[in-house]
């Protein structure tokens, strides 16, 4: 990375830390894109040259979390069963998410836009949106990974759905909480996902106390 191509990236990563830290502080619906301009003492045409808008900025980390996600995916060994390996493809790459995001800026910061984003009905939908999106990426890997018809065969998307529905919850019950660290996204998200197995195959009744 030569001089300039630094100088640009300094400029981007400037714009989102101001943007995220706005979002936290004012909220989101009462910044504007002069607001975060102003921050780093930047014109709003400097702002998109590296942002289509606001939006794009509360978005940035998720999405680069998210490619990170779907690469380890695609990575897992072939033998591997769809369920287990979308398990283990999130909770593997965990450390690579938080060392990829702390780069960015800080995991604290981060992780106050979590919630930003479940309290902003704007911003909520466009999460649900781009969910939506990211489990029919995942649908087309596990269904390629195990020689099907995406279209043909509904399997892929209905096991991709079961874990998506689990990450929500996850997300929403984690930003609702007292326990907004790091551990506490990741045991939450673990002790869901261990549960996804013993839910759909146990006789719940069954094993209520008399």
């Amino acid at each position: 990375m030569n001089l300039r191509e630094r100088k640009k990236r300094r400029t981007r990563d400037a714009l989102l830390r101001a943007a995220l830290e706005l979002f936290v502080t004012r909220g989101y619906e009462e910044t504007t894109v002069d607001d975060i301009a102003a921050a780093v003492d930047v014109s709003q045409r400097t702002f998109f040259r590296y942002f289509a808008g606001k939006e794009e900025t509360a978005f940035f980390v998720p999405r680069l979390a998210e490619t990170l996600v779907v690469e380890a995916l695609r990575t897992r060994p072939p033998g591997e069963v769809p369920l287990e390996a979308l398990r283990r493809a999130v909770l593997e790459s965990w450390d690579a998410i938080n060392e990829a995001v702390a780069e960015l800026v800080p995991i604290d910061l981060h992780l106050r836009v979590y919630r930003v984003i479940e309290s902003t009905p704007a911003l909520l939908a466009a999460h649900l949106r781009r969910s939506a999106e990211l489990e029919e990426q995942l649908a087309c890997i596990i269904a390629e990974r195990e020689g099907l018809d995406v279209n043909a065969d509904p399997r892929p998307r209905i096991v991709v759905a079961l874990f998506g529905g689990v990450i929500r919850v996850t997300e929403r019950l984690w930003s609702a909480g007292d326990d907004l660290t790091l551990d506490g996204m990741r045991q939450l998200t673990t002790t869901y996902l261990d549960q996804v197995g013993p839910a759909l195959a146990g006789n719940w009744r069954a094993e209520q106390s008399p």
